[in-house]
């Protein structure tokens, strides 16, 4: 027991180290951003955003003034729902920020970007993974997103699309909180595969290779943002959203890997 538990938490302490490596190569040098689930410092009026883990690059580039937390989309919609101080809400998947007007928590969602899911593998890739197929072959070790976040979701329907969902989960070993999480996993080759949005696989360039999804996996995404109707920057709010929308916010998301909404 001694062993295995210290081997434990020596790979712990290497999936929290890749980790804190894939958001520094997302989020570069600004001191805006925050990990995921957690708050960071910003000017006393800026607004409050609550976002993607996919967004961990993106956001702080398009206003590096406002302050961040970045997690699972479905945690955060609770998070929300149970009174957190946000401002902003952005969400990998219509269904949160849907999910939090329909209760009249925010005003109407805007889309504002498309994303890609794709497999990723360790760069060694030593299941030789080279499609979407390979990952129902026995003993490959996959790692999803949960259910309620996004990149989970899509995950299940890319199986359900392609008729593998009983083989493919059968495989699966890990289901992660949220995408970086996934992406860690893999990066140290505690799994052998992981689906993840192609923006994120790209921010972990040099850790992982990609293997794109066939077209009948519909494996295209949408994120929505909107505002929250009980922050307390309203007007700042508003302000970020603009900016997301804008021309200039627009190049910034094309440039990190996001297609057009």
């Amino acid at each position: 027991m001694t062993g295995s538990g210290a081997a434990g938490r020596r790979l712990g302490a290497v999936v929290a180290a890749v980790v804190a490596g894939v958001l520094a190569a997302g989020c570069g040098s600004s001191s805006s951003t925050s990990s995921p689930g957690t708050h960071s410092g910003a000017a006393a009026d800026g607004p409050t955003v609550y976002a993607a883990a996919s967004l961990t690059k993106a956001f702080p580039q398009i206003d590096p003034a406002a302050k961040y937390t970045f997690g699972g989309s479905g945690a955060l919609e609770t998070d929300i729902e149970q009174g957190a101080p946000a401002d902003v809400f952005a969400s990998a998947s219509p269904k949160q920020a849907q999910q939090l007007f329909a209760q009249g928590l925010v005003a109407k969602p805007v889309e504002f970007a498309t994303n890609t899911l794709v497999l990723i593998v360790p760069t060694a890739n030593p299941a030789h993974i080279t499609s979407v197929a390979d990952v129902t072959k026995p003993g490959v070790k996959l790692v999803i997103c949960n259910a309620t976040v996004p990149c989970g979701d899509y995950a299940r329907n890319v199986f359900t699309n392609l008729g593998i969902t009983a083989a493919a989960m059968k495989n699966v070993v890990s289901q992660t909180t949220d995408v970086t999480q996934t992406v860690a996993e893999v990066a140290v080759g505690q799994a052998d595969a992981g689906f993840v949005y192609i923006t994120d696989a790209d921010a972990a360039r040099g850790k992982v290779a990609v293997v794109r999804l066939p077209a009948q996996a519909k494996p295209q995404t949408a994120d929505y943002v909107a505002v929250v109707k009980s922050g307390a920057h309203q007007s700042a709010a508003k302000a970020f959203v603009a900016r997301v929308l804008s021309s200039a916010g627009q190049a910034t998301l094309r440039a990190d890997g996001f297609g057009r909404p």
